[in-house]
């Protein structure tokens, strides 16, 4: 590729992405070591998408586990389970992929409890291990092993950071909202509407992004825009599909959705 801003990955089977710096080549090298990979970025921003499509065009296994509050180390690893009148151990997702030399790709990896993620270490520096405390074993990560953890530094607060012990371990990659040129291609191709509908919902959600003393949490991510693409394929007016897709997902607040439908008037146009 002579040009990484304009490399694709349309793997046979795998989703699309449209690369935008150079996290595809960073990702490719870290693969070769099997390096743990951070992931940084805003909700929406195809942070999932990539490590999908990385996967495939590198002919891995990919199992991904979204993090959440009552996730235990249990849940990653593995548990004793009664089975017809047996108990036996069932390998959780990190212990199947440390097995299989897959990619484990822990989603959102803040929301886990902290106590949980520490399981993680072992894997994400030289050792490359996982014990497995309840056999008594430490399992040696299989050839092709990698770890891949993502999180939205924007979104977190500071009882929900990431640890500085864990983030010194990985390489990390900051991926964000492609600029208007690619995220108007992207939107095209997975929502399969023509180019200007995908440059009026580029236009509607870069207005929401650049809003000054924003109240959002979030802002309008590419993934919201494509589903408001795909409400117009599926034959919905484009005003309405924004604000389904868009401006109702983003706040309750019924001030802030009124002055977001007055954003999207000023940016499509009165009716």
């Amino acid at each position: 590729m002579t040009n990484r801003a304009s490399a694709v990955l349309d793997v046979p089977r795998a989703p699309f992405y449209r690369a935008v710096g150079d996290e595809v080549e960073v990702f490719r090298a870290a693969a070769v070591g099997g390096l743990p990979l951070l992931l940084k970025g805003p909700t929406g921003c195809g942070k999932t998408r990539f490590v999908e499509t990385m996967a495939a065009e590198l002919g891995r296994e990919l199992i991904t586990v979204a993090g959440h509050e009552d996730m235990t180390s249990a849940d990653l690893v593995g548990r004793f389970l009664l089975k017809g009148g047996e108990t036996v151990w069932v390998d959780g997702p990190l212990t199947r992929a440390v097995r299989a030399g897959a990619i484990f790709y822990l989603d959102e990896v803040v929301e886990a409890r902290q106590d949980t993620t520490v399981v993680i270490h072992p894997l994400a520096d030289h050792r490359r291990e996982l014990p497995v405390d309840r056999l008594g074993v430490t399992l040696p990560a299989a050839p092709g092993f990698q770890l891949v953890i993502s999180y939205n530094p924007g979104y977190q607060s500071v009882l929900k950071n990431l640890k500085e012990s864990t983030r010194q371990r990985f390489v990390a990659i900051e991926l964000g909202f492609p600029p208007p040129e690619i995220e108007r291609e992207v939107i095209a191709h997975e929502a399969g509407v023509d180019a200007e509908t995908a440059r009026a919902l580029v236009a509607v959600g870069s207005a929401i992004r650049n809003l000054d003393n924003s109240p959002l949490r979030e802002v309008s991510s590419t993934r919201m825009l494509i589903l408001a693409g795909g409400l117009v394929a599926g034959g919905l007016a484009l005003r309405t599909a924004v604000q389904s897709a868009v401006v109702q997902a983003l706040s309750d607040d019924a001030d802030i959705v009124a002055a977001l439908g007055e954003l999207v008037d000023a940016v499509l146009g009165r009716p």
